[in-house]
């Protein structure tokens, strides 16, 4: 039994707030049950997701009091008697998923719809509205359930805290952004285009380029995200600029389409050129049948809800949104929407992080602060600037 009881977290209070206040110890427990397949982790590093921001933004229904935090990195302090093959003292990443490893999804590798983690719905997280009520990992200490399946291990320890930064990205956005290329049908020779240079863009744009893509192009509004996406490789387009998506894109390639599109924008999104300070949340959507080839896949892991109480419309309000869909029924396109599976990818990644294939965290630029920091990092992720932010609650990562 460990014999720690101090913790703190990230808490949301209401919208536009979040404080870091005092929380419980983590136990391992599910309700009134003892967990013995869990364990509970001291946090290495946890990041700031654009997930997060759409609740502290108040665009979701999640209730004051939530432990946010879904992206986490910890060291196992304690084990449940069930555990069989991580003990005290491993480096790990955890997938944001929450899975049961016994359902049916499960035994498919859905595991971001595991059937038992979650009484509302399929599928759950760490820290989130509306999946499951878990406990979030923007924490000094959070217990994780089914360790053995959910968790990955580091293979060592001093090695896992050098390469910390880029490896603390395994738990959420490497794979998110790497599952929007690959189920948009990225390969050599592609030419892709990227919605959004948030962090989820930036990491599909560098899973682009480990996947072979020919050329990326990435389209924001912020100058200092696309100029990010330069530093790398990647084509920009400033979507604030009048003017047709199919002359840019054409200026681009020579070619007015693509082969491959990602929505890494989601429900948030706004207009284009004189109308870009205008909320309009199919806009991406309706680009991505616009712009993609005929026969061609749209990877959507950008955020969508089913309901957003500050959406400028009611039937926004409902999840509803005005799509062209015939359009892209016309083309043959293929949709791919949901969370990230993380566990079908989490592995693969994080060799190509050890075997230096792939420089993540300086794709998506990261930037550690510590949890005393974290209202701060809120604020200044939420005012658009290129960083990822990942908090180190202990001052195991060096700054």
């Amino acid at each position: 039994m460990c014999a720690i009881q101090g913790n703190r977290g990230v808490v949301y209070t209401g919208p536009g707030k979040v404080e870091v206040q005092s929380i419980a110890f983590p136990e391992l427990s599910l309700g009134n049950r003892a967990c013995h397949h869990g364990v509970i982790l001291k946090v290495v590093s946890t990041n700031i997701c654009g997930s997060d921001q759409h609740m502290v933004r108040g665009r979701t229904t999640a209730p004051s009091g939530l432990v946010l935090g879904h992206e986490i990195t910890g060291q196992i302090i304690e084990c449940g008697r069930d555990v069989e093959f991580l003990k005290v003292g491993d480096i790990v990443s955890v997938p944001f998923n929450i899975a049961c490893g016994r359902c049916r999804n499960c035994k498919e590798g859905k595991t971001g719809i595991c059937l038992n983690v979650n009484p509302a719905r399929p599928g759950a997280a760490y820290g989130y509205v509306d999946m499951g009520g878990w406990v979030g990992g923007q924490s000094e200490y959070v217990m994780v359930p089914y360790a053995d399946f959910n968790l990955l291990k580091f293979p060592d320890p001093n090695q896992a805290l050098e390469k910390i930064r880029d490896l603390t990205l395994l738990s959420d956005i490497f794979p998110t952004g790497f599952h929007g290329c690959v189920t948009a049908g990225v390969g050599p020779g592609s030419t892709v285009y990227i919605a959004g240079a948030g962090p989820v863009g930036l990491a599909a744009a560098a899973s682009a380029q480990l996947l072979g893509a020919a050329c990326v192009i990435v389209g924001d509004m912020n100058p200092e995200r696309l100029a990010q996406a330069r530093s790398f490789g990647c084509e920009s387009i400033d979507l604030r600029e009048d003017g047709s998506m199919e002359d840019k894109i054409e200026a681009i390639l020579g070619e007015r389409e693509v082969d491959a599109f990602v929505d890494c924008v989601g429900f948030e999104a706004h207009a284009c050129g004189c109308n870009h300070g205008k909320e309009a949340p199919a806009t991406v959507l309706n680009s991505a049948m616009q712009l993609t080839r005929a026969g061609g896949q749209i990877g959507i892991p950008g955020l969508y809800v089913t309901e957003d109480p500050g959406a400028a419309d009611e039937a926004a309000k409902q999840g509803a949104l005005s799509m062209r869909f015939g359009l892209g029924w016309a083309k043959s396109h293929s949709f791919h929407t949901g969370q990230c599976p993380v566990m079908k990818y989490h592995r693969p990644l994080m060799q190509a992080i050890l075997f230096d294939k792939v420089q993540i965290a300086k794709a998506v630029n990261v930037q550690v602060i510590s949890l005393d920091q974290a209202v701060q990092g809120y604020a200044d992720f939420d005012g658009g600037v290129a960083k990822k932010f990942v908090i180190d609650p202990h001052g195991m990562v060096a700054a």
